[in-house]
């Protein structure tokens, strides 16, 4: 999996250097056509462009991934997704399901003092790390060591006989 996560993020990054380099290029042409296509209207919407636009790469980066870890919290707060959120959200290596937990699992938080902690956390390093790694290596390393750590986790479980099922990484 790491090995195909650093893979996909190098091509990633080959191809977003690309299209920055041709829309860069594009938009030198086309400058003259914003001083004749009409403006958008809506406050809401300049106000969420505004912000976005204000943020580092990195928070935009950890925005996405913020965002599908509420997604999975909110998953385990409906009664009628326990039964998948316990099978493909939990790592438990005695489970049918090994390899897609280890991943789905990374964004799996029960507690929501826990998620916020942990997205605050990330929240708190992105600028830095994403500056330095760049945003595809950095997803790369962050979906690599989920699953490295719920590896050694299925490891430690197999060892000491405990077969609990556990969220997160």
């Amino acid at each position: 999996f790491t090995g195909s996560a650093f893979g996909s993020a190098a091509i990633w990054q080959y191809e977003s250097l690309k299209s920055r380099v041709q829309t860069y290029f594009e938009e030198a042409r086309a400058d003259w056509m914003d001083k004749i296509r009409p403006q958008k209207r809506g406050d809401f919407r300049k106000q969420v462009n505004s912000w976005w636009n204000n943020l580092t790469e990195g928070q935009r980066t950890v925005t996405g991934i913020i965002a599908a870890n509420v997604f999975v919290f909110c998953l385990w707060r409906l009664p009628g997704m326990r039964r998948v959120m316990f099978t493909y959200f939990t790592s438990d290596p005695s489970s049918r399901a090994l390899c897609s937990p280890m991943l789905l699992s990374t964004f799996s938080h029960f507690s929501l003092f826990h998620m916020s902690a942990n997205m605050y956390v990330l929240w708190s390093f992105s600028s830095s790390i994403v500056s330095l790694l760049g945003c595809e290596q950095f997803l790369a390393v962050y979906l690599s060591a989920g699953v490295i750590s719920t590896f050694v986790s299925y490891v430690a479980k197999m060892a000491t006989g405990k077969f609990e099922p556990s969220l997160g990484a």
